[in-house]
């Protein structure tokens, strides 16, 4: 019942908030994060089905996982196979380009000629390649994610693909208003944490948008002089 009330009850990979936008001056409320690195499973895909069923043969939904490891791997939420060892996947659903309606934690991102990529983040626990089950499947590949600062956005309900650009597009305006101009073509994504099943008001969603290093520099600075500023008023 708790993931019908947003509660999902999963682990998320670890994150730094580095600054975070002053409420009364904003007109969308976001925060700066740094994301360390993680390993995901991916598959290239023109459609989104059978991106996700690819890989969940891999962790074991349902079936026998198809991997080299002793181990089932279980899904978030959590689902799993009986025998060798459950290893919980990580929220939220990251998708580029438009929003997918699924449990977490699934990527995508847009591959040559207009296919995507769709991705599942392995747990904190596999930080090596040589701790991570080898897929059987050849469309199944095992990749490193690399470190990232972003912009975090969040907001609640069902996202269709339009929503999600006029949200980054906010995003975009807001930190610009703040002084960072991100360049073309940008890179973000739509994060969903939560089921299809969760009551909509409750469903977390967030826009990522990638920021430089100096670029979230400019944005502490900016967010701390803007606290001082309120606290001072106060």
């Amino acid at each position: 019942m708790g993931i019908v009330f947003g509660k999902t009850g999963v682990a998320e990979p670890a994150y730094t908030v580095l600054s975070s936008s002053p409420l009364p001056t904003s007109i969308l409320a976001y925060s700066v994060r740094s994301y360390g690195s993680r390993f995901a499973v991916e598959t290239t895909m023109t459609e989104d089905n059978k991106g996700f069923m690819t890989l969940a043969g891999y962790i074991g939904v349902g079936s026998k996982p198809q991997n080299e490891g002793a181990a089932a791997i279980s899904m978030t939420a959590p689902v799993g196979t009986k025998g060798g060892e459950a290893i919980s996947m990580t929220a939220p659903v990251a998708t580029k380009g438009a929003p997918i309606a699924m449990t977490a934690p699934v990527g995508t991102s847009t591959a040559a000629s207009g296919s995507r990529v769709m991705s599942f983040v392995l747990p904190a626990e596999y930080d090596s390649l040589d701790k991570i089950p080898k897929p059987t499947n050849p469309l199944v590949r095992v990749v490193a994610v690399p470190p990232a600062v972003g912009a975090v956005a969040q907001f609640a309900g069902w996202v269709s693909p339009a929503q999600a650009e006029a949200k980054k597009d906010a995003l975009l305006r807001q930190l610009g208003e703040d002084g960072v101009k991100v360049a073309e073509p940008v890179d973000w994504e739509l994060w969903q944490y939560n089921p299809p099943f969760t009551i909509p008001w409750l469903r977390r969603n967030e826009v990522w948008v990638k920021l430089t290093e100096e670029q979230a520099g400019a944005l502490g600075e900016k967010h701390r002089g803007g606290a001082a500023k309120a606290a001072a008023s106060v």
